[in-house]
């Protein structure tokens, strides 16, 4: 005879044959929104803190897996990210998005890899971002690191100015200021830079949040060494920003060109805090970087006590982040 405990162990066995499914933990969407809003916000800790402890299958941990993916993008660590983007890819292989970054982390991953095994991560870089592109034919960010890869990319890894122009007729359709900014990368690739830096001015032109283009073409003068030409798109960049409260990004990047020149300290200090100060901070500018880089230029401009302060705000922030990497 059986006992009472087997009987309910087949009664639960049959009940799953006949078609119940199992129940998974689900992430709900109000832990996801935090995450992300930690995420935009430059809080690394706190969003790892809410996000690590999480199922990695089930319902909402696939979106969860893409957050913490890009969060440890900021962080610089390649690999991790690059394994939480591939789970998120793994569970929901339909997004678009979850390629582009997979592909995205896996290019940052390839240039910091030897040389022997750049190449095979490159090439599984660019299978994520084409696999992004053809799932979403509009996804503009996609199609622009394709495009980008395209024409900075050597033949035997896939690259090729030709397939960067091909790239262009979709972009085109879907958003003329990063095509034109594809235009000038592709003349960059090609060393005419008289035509790089027209496309580039274009960019700038055509865009309807401009302030970041204008660090594109500035960082093109830096590479030139046109120093008056950098000032000026400088220049622009922070009247752009000031007209338009979403397009702070371009404070953060900009500083970063002025730094990277050493130039203009005391101009790029100010971007720095007029950016942190914003309600427009997002991952693409995280935010503790932003400390970092402030705490250096006060450093420099003599401010010891601010550069002390900014360097702790940073460490509250992103305690797994190494300075030294900023």
């Amino acid at each position: 005879m059986r006992s009472p405990a087997m009987v309910c162990i087949f009664a639960l066995a049959s009940v799953t044959w006949a078609g119940v499914k199992p129940v998974y933990a689900q992430i709900s969407t109000a832990t996801l929104s935090q995450a992300n809003k930690d995420l935009q916000a430059g809080e690394a800790d706190q969003a790892i803190a809410l996000l690590a402890p999480l199922p990695t299958t089930g319902d909402g941990a696939a979106e969860a897996q893409n957050i913490l993916c890009r969060v440890r993008f900021t962080l610089q660590q390649w690999s991790q990210a690059a394994a939480e983007c591939q789970q998120a890819v793994t569970l929901d292989g339909q997004n678009s998005d979850y390629h582009m970054w997979l592909g995205r982390v896996l290019g940052q991953q390839a240039s910091h890899a030897s040389f022997l095994s750049a190449y095979g991560i490159a090439k599984h870089s660019l299978s994520e971002m084409q696999a992004a592109v053809k799932l979403n034919p509009k996804n503009g960010p996609a199609m622009s690191d394709l495009g980008d890869y395209y024409a900075q990319a050597p033949g035997i890894a896939g690259g090729g100015t030709d397939k960067a122009q091909a790239i262009l007729v979709q972009l085109d359709k879907v958003d003329s200021a990063r095509a034109q900014e594809l235009r000038g990368d592709i003349a960059m690739a090609q060393k005419d830079y008289t035509t790089a830096e027209n496309e580039y001015r274009q960019a700038a032109t055509v865009a309807s949040e401009p302030a970041d283009y204008w660090t594109v073409l500035a960082d093109f003068y830096r590479k030139r060494q046109q120093w008056s030409d950098l000032d000026a798109a400088i220049q622009n960049c922070v009247s752009a920003a000031a007209k338009d409260k979403n397009s702070s990004v371009g404070l953060y990047d900009g500083a970063g060109v002025l730094i990277a020149a050493n130039r203009n300290p005391a101009l790029a200090a100010q971007m720095l805090e007029n950016y942190l100060s914003s309600s427009s901070l997002t991952e693409e500018a995280p935010a503790f970087i932003a400390h970092i880089r402030l705490s250096r230029l006060k450093q420099q401009l003599g401010d010891a006590v601010g550069a002390k302060t900014e360097l702790a705000i940073a460490a509250q922030m992103a305690k797994e982040f190494n300075p030294a990497q900023a």
